[in-house]
């Protein structure tokens, strides 16, 4: 679609919506009209007829045109969460400048890569292992871990032609599925995870926190860990099903990288510094997101990290301009009375039926509904709030229905190869042909419902969600 057709649609979409169809019982028309350009913004990140930083910044716009005041539309930009995570990104930029996130990868390779099931469990163990304080699946996959998968299977000559499916393709499709677990599992997984811990203060006043989110995840997490890359491999079955070579290569790799550099030693005591504060907040309650800013000020006073290298991060940059935005306009959504009537209405629809059928059916519609998303952002911001507060009406628990919509949302993006914004760049590399990446996501995803909606749910009645 072009940029042109593209806008024009989102503005008929928003005439039909804000001026054609009535405004529900509950919602007065300036609220109507929000509701109408929070839902033009969304579509427009789906179809993406410009890039979403600038598509958040004109639905900004728009909504202050209605009235609210530009202090209010603006406040986004102030929360701690949005500085959290353009800091932690920042030092996921130092992680992959001066080689550490390469040599944690190697390590990895090096302790169990004597098969190609081996090295897929390293290239996740590797994203998992970087989840806990890189919140961004672009820089862990594509960035971190992606280079060193390249070099293993071009180790066994396999490149995207008629090589490819010797081994590359089952490396390519096994760490982007690692990866939507790895995101599951942290708050730092990726940027909306933080986006959707802000909703569900908002919504229902659960607190969220890095601990929490990784205790109700570390246990159905870690089983899909052991699972996904081994339903990969039953899908797509490399060739090349011993390599006795890749842990000799990393052994080589790493002799060549040689000891620790000042600055890897540096951005490893910052990584794992903060990566441990994050995880024992519960204890001595220090903000995290002044932890991550004291991470950054140790980066910054030794020169291990410029300013001019943190203000040329484009990606970190433009990150806080659509996450800052779309954080308010979520917020400002729901004084709109729109997600309320929503709610209202879905839930009249499972009148009678008992809470836990409800549940399974409204997880699974939320979780297939992906394949209408292209983020895991758009999917966040369009369907949690809503989901929430449906759940929470036909009486579910409020703790079991915010965590399992959090945790879910992220397991969504192994559906497709547009799924989350590293699915495009790993898909463009060749390996794998959008059948079987359809294929082995649809699969995937079996597996992953399966282990979160009865061993998830086993572990959350043990933590007390239930």
């Amino acid at each position: 679609m072009s940029r042109t057709r593209g806008l024009a649609a989102l503005v008929a979409l928003y005439v039909v919506i804000a001026h054609l169809i009535p405004a529900p019982a509950g919602i007065t028309p300036e609220g109507w009209q929000r509701t109408a350009i929070f839902i033009c913004v969304i579509a427009g990140m789906v179809t993406e007829p410009i890039h979403a930083s600038a598509l958040v910044l004109i639905g900004l716009t728009a909504w202050a045109a209605t009235g609210v005041p530009m202090t209010s539309v603006l406040g986004g930009f102030a929360q701690p969460s949005v500085w959290l995570v353009i800091v932690a990104m920042l030092i996921a930029r130092m992680m992959l400048d001066c080689g550490l996130a390469r040599r944690i990868a190697l390590l990895f390779v090096r302790m169990v890569g004597r098969s190609s099931l081996g090295v897929s469990y390293a290239l996740q163990m590797t994203d998992v292992t970087l989840a806990s304080g890189v919140p961004s699946i672009t820089a862990r996959s594509a960035g971190m871990v992606l280079p060193v998968a390249r070099s293993i299977a071009e180790l066994f000559d396999s490149r995207p032609d008629h090589t490819r499916t010797r081994l590359g393709a089952f490396l390519v499709a096994s760490m982007y599925q690692g990866s939507a677990v790895a995101c599951a599992m942290f708050i730092t997984g990726q940027a909306s995870n933080l986006l959707g811990a802000s909703l569900a203060l908002k919504l229902t006043g659960i607190e969220v926190t890095a601990p929490s989110w990784f205790m109700a995840a570390v246990v159905p997490g870690l089983l899909s860990c052991l699972v996904v890359p081994w339903i990969t491999y039953r899908t797509l079955r490399p060739e090349v099903t011993h390599t006795p070579e890749a842990p000799e290569f990393a052994r080589n790799e790493l002799t060549k990288m040689g000891a620790l550099s000042r600055s890897e030693w540096i951005t490893l005591g910052v990584f794992a510094g903060v990566g441990i504060t994050w995880l024992t907040t519960v204890f001595h309650r220090f903000d995290p997101t002044l932890v991550a800013f004291a991470g950054l000020t140790v980066l910054l006073v030794t020169g291990t990290l410029t300013w001019q290298t943190a203000a040329a991060e484009r990606s970190a940059w433009d990150v806080f301009v659509w996450y800052g935005g779309m954080l308010r306009m979520g917020e400002l959504l729901n004084d709109t009375g729109s997600t309320t009537v929503f709610a209202e209405f879905v839930a009249g629809l499972f009148g009678g039926i008992p809470w836990q059928v409800v549940l399974v059916a409204i997880l699974i519609i939320f979780f297939y509904a992906h394949y209408f998303f292209a983020s895991i952002t758009a999917h966040m911001l369009a369907m949690f709030p809503p989901f929430v507060a449906v759940l929470i009406s036909i009486g579910v628990p409020p703790l079991l229905a915010v965590y399992s919509l959090l945790c879910l949302a992220n397991l969504t993006a192994g559906l497709t190869h547009y799924g989350t914004t590293t699915g495009p760049i790993l898909f463009g590399t060749g390996y794998v042909t959008r059948a079987e990446w359809w294929r082995v996501g649809l699969y995937v995803s079996f597996a992953n419902l399966a282990i979160w909606l009865t061993a998830g749910y086993a572990w959350w009645k043990f933590l007390g969600f239930w």
